[in-house]
């Protein structure tokens, strides 16, 4: 599966429900395990409200902290906050992720689209700049004839 076909893979509502059950009813019964949050994590960044994305990210980044299975951990910690556009901190933990796993094709493929989007980002950015100081110099330019009337 491609890169952008994970970014931009939704979960079906019975699928959410499902995995959300079943996390619901393993806290309740005090007996979660890494699995079950795991699941319901990449649920929730599989969703296409940022809301749950946060929250999928945050039950990942708890998980990292118990140093078990990092790898995937990070992979979709990453993918979570590219979704919300957090491109720096998508780029920090797939950096984490490939010092871990130096071969892994997904997180090379994530990486140089995250570069990608923040290096069109900035020339955005530049020409937003840019526009604004141009907008903002014909204010001037009008405010001096205006006033040589």
């Amino acid at each position: 599966m491609s890169i952008q076909a994970v970014i931009q893979d939704y979960i079906s509502e019975d699928d959410f429900r499902r995995f959300e059950d079943k996390y619901t009813t393993e806290k309740r019964n005090n007996i979660l395990s890494d699995t079950t949050t795991f699941e319901y994590s990449w649920c929730l960044i599989r969703s296409q409200y940022k809301e749950d994305i946060r929250k999928g990210v945050a039950l990942l980044e708890g998980l990292c902290s118990s140093k078990t299975d990092q790898r995937d951990y990070l992979f979709f910690i990453a993918i979570g906050h590219y979704k919300l556009a957090e491109y720096n901190m998508a780029l920090k933990h797939v950096k984490r992720l490939l010092a871990i796993e130096p071969k892994n094709h997904q997180a090379k493929d994530l990486e140089q689209l995250i570069h990608t989007k923040l290096k069109s980002d900035g020339l955005l950015g530049m020409a937003m700049v840019g526009g604004a100081t141009l907008v903002a110099a014909g204010a001037v330019l009008l405010g001096f004839a205006v006033t040589k009337k």
